[in-house]
């Protein structure tokens, strides 16, 4: 009698340990009992009986799923190939395990089709420059059609935009043409006030006699320094003048 005591004890001992289940702090268990959804473990070390009881446990903490390569064509009918990752975390445990067969693979899914739609809907200058905006309009898409089963998604980055290799150049041409054109609107502007500075120094020294002469003499000056350079003597416009007013004054004697 004794014997069977302790058998029966020890029998109960063993299932006793075996249904001993721990729950990390970062998790939840999703307790059914018999098939049927009856709560959430909360973390510590709980008593799971087999046969009749079964449980999940639910990673609470931010997932990151790598969305892969898609192939997707924007506004302007321009091919790219575009990924992404996508930040998210399981905010109601019940719901990820009782309204999805397998949230992570639903997730990465519906990342992908909606990551094709909202490419389609921008041009590609729009797609290149205003990364953040997509990534927020995949991001709110997912965030909404994921709020059933429980999860909320945190954030949505574009990792990579893949061109074709022909409009890799096109967009090389372009910025080349971009670039010229700038250069070439900097030195016309350069001209226009040079042109203006000179035209203001040429109003100055008409205005006051000898003023070019002056100047005149500065730039021989400035020529003679290098030996190198050839010297031309240029005759003062008020000698020419000069020159001619004796002309008139000997036609009239």
């Amino acid at each position: 009698m004794l014997n069977t005591f302790y058998i029966i004890g020890g029998i109960f001992l063993f299932i006793w340990l075996i249904s001993i289940r721990q729950i990390n702090q970062y998790q939840k268990g999703v307790k059914f009992r018999l098939g049927k959804y009856i709560g959430l473990m909360e973390p510590g070390w709980r008593i799971v009986w087999p046969i009749f009881y079964f449980y999940r446990k639910i990673d609470l903490r931010v997932k990151a799923v790598d969305v892969p390569n898609q192939e997707a064509i924007t506004k302007d009918n321009i091919s790219v190939s575009v990924n992404a990752v996508i930040y998210y975390k399981v905010q109601e445990a019940s719901k990820c395990v009782l309204e999805v067969e397998n949230f992570y693979y639903a997730i990465s899914q519906l990342a992908q089709t909606t990551m094709r739609n909202a490419v389609g809907q921008v041009d590609l200058d729009g797609l290149l420059s205003q990364r953040d905006r997509v990534s927020e309009n995949i991001r709110s898409i997912i965030d909404k059609a994921t709020d059933p089963w429980g999860i909320k998604v945190d954030n949505v980055e574009l990792k990579d935009i893949t061109l074709p290799e022909e409009m890799k150049r096109v967009i090389g041409k372009q910025a080349e043409a971009e670039r010229e054109k700038r250069a070439i609107i900097i030195k016309a502007e350069g001209e226009v006030i040079a042109a203006d500075n000179m035209a203001k120094a040429a109003q100055i020294m008409s205005g006051s006699k000898g003023a070019l002469h002056l100047r005149t003499l500065q730039s021989i000056n400035d020529i003679s320094s290098d030996q190198s350079n050839t010297i031309v003597f240029a005759v003062p416009l008020e000698i020419l003048r000069a020159f001619e007013k004796f002309g008139k004054d000997s036609k009239e004697e």
